[in-house]
């Protein structure tokens, strides 16, 4: 039996032959279609600089590389996210502080930053790294307030949310703009809304920072103007995390399609929307913040798996069955055996109700109109309703 995944990529012929064309030109890396693609990642989201990098982790550890973060600072992350998040701030040294969500949207919010504010000890705090969960955007100007008054900045963590927009004292906005953070970063993992394979990429609208980000994108290395033609210099520690340009030819052919991928994106969420509303109150999907009008990267719901009375691993294995991946995204971060020996027992009650009641279904621009009612009819089987 097909099994409908909870996310998969879209690689059309002119992706192919994008990549193709690469591979028969000069330069397979370090050449001109990287910069090619950062221009064009830069111009869609409405920032100034974009750096390009191995992957989203990357793109976080190069977001922390140039904000230069100091063992012993700290870096404030939300519970509910990917590892990458919180270890991006572990790899320089510093150390984290979880804040909670909300539960019904998984989002950091300016209430659960202003209580992890007040978990600091006395240390530093560098940045704040909002996630925008599934697609939708946590509120930056009050997080950004908040981060601001504490010394720090924001660190977009994006993945989830390319193409999304956002409106803010009646102003539209783009994620990735950089309007209220000093770097946003993205990945372009094949799940993500496009896909490179692996890839990354940091945006910025201060020129200092996306010179920094592509010094430590490659070895730390700078070339000095007035020397000999071959000579480099290492100032800092930097880390080979460069994107080919094979990869950057695909994100190019991929870019190309982000108004397709989002009008797809949009219209199965709202398929989504009617074809669940008769699993409520038992099943609905995660909350829409007021301000969000998102390109959904997960479709999360929220389930009552008591009153179903069933456990999600029962759920989880009867959708299977029926041919329906799913996945939960994610376990609290403050619950991973390394954080919790580092940084003992959190009670952080929005993530773990978040994380007791998530369930990603399948959601990419390849599934059919007829898909979304399939795994809402496999969905009420697999919950006995």
């Amino acid at each position: 039996m097909a099994v409908l995944p909870y996310g998969r990529q879209t690689i059309e012929d002119d992706d192919i032959a994008a990549v193709a064309e690469a591979l028969r030109g000069d330069f397979l890396t370090t050449g001109p279609t990287v910069e090619a693609f950062e221009r064009a990642f830069a111009e869609v989201v409405g920032a100034r600089h974009a750096v390009a990098c191995a992957n989203g982790t990357a793109a976080l550890h190069l977001a922390m590389l140039a904000l230069d973060v100091r063992p012993g600072e700290a870096v404030i992350a939300p519970a509910i996210t990917f590892l990458a998040t919180a270890n991006c701030a572990r790899y320089v040294g510093a150390e984290v502080v979880f804040a909670d969500v909300d539960p019904d949207t998984g989002l950091m919010t300016p209430q659960t930053l202003a209580e992890a504010l007040g978990r600091l000890d006395g240390r530093r705090l560098r940045a704040v790294l909002p996630v925008h969960l599934r697609g939708d955007a946590a509120e930056l100007p009050a997080l950004a307030d908040l981060a601001r008054s504490a010394g720090a900045v924001l660190v977009e963590d994006a993945p989830h949310a390319l193409g999304t927009t956002m409106r803010f004292s009646d102003r539209a906005e783009r994620v990735g703009d950089v309007r209220h953070s000093a770097m946003a970063t993205f990945s372009f993992h094949p799940v993500k809304t496009i896909a490179t394979g692996e890839g990354g990429m940091v945006t910025t609208n201060d020129p200092e920072l996306a010179t920094r980000l592509r010094t430590f994108r490659s070895h730390g290395m700078v070339r000095p103007e007035g020397c000999e033609p071959w000579w480099y210099e290492m100032p800092e520690l930097g880390f080979n995390y460069r994107l080919p340009d094979v990869l950057c030819a695909l994100g190019l052919s991929q870019l190309k399609k982000l108004p397709r991928f989002a009008a797809r994106r949009r219209a199965l969420a709202g398929l989504y929307a009617e074809a669940l509303a008769p699993l409520a109150p038992v099943v609905r999907p995660a909350a829409r913040p007021a301000w969000s009008d998102p390109v959904l990267h997960l479709m999360t719901v929220l389930i009552d798996f008591e009153a179903a009375g069933r456990t999600r691993l029962e759920v989880v294995e009867a959708l299977k069955a029926r041919g329906i991946g799913s996945q939960v995204h994610y376990i609290p971060v403050h619950r991973q055996p390394y954080y919790r020996d580092r940084y003992g027992a959190l009670e952080l009650p929005g993530a773990e109700a978040w994380y007791a009641r998530c369930l990603s279904l399948p959601l990419y621009p390849g599934m059919a109109d007829g898909d979304v009612a399939k795994v809402a009819g496999a969905l009420e089987e697999a919950l006995g309703l």
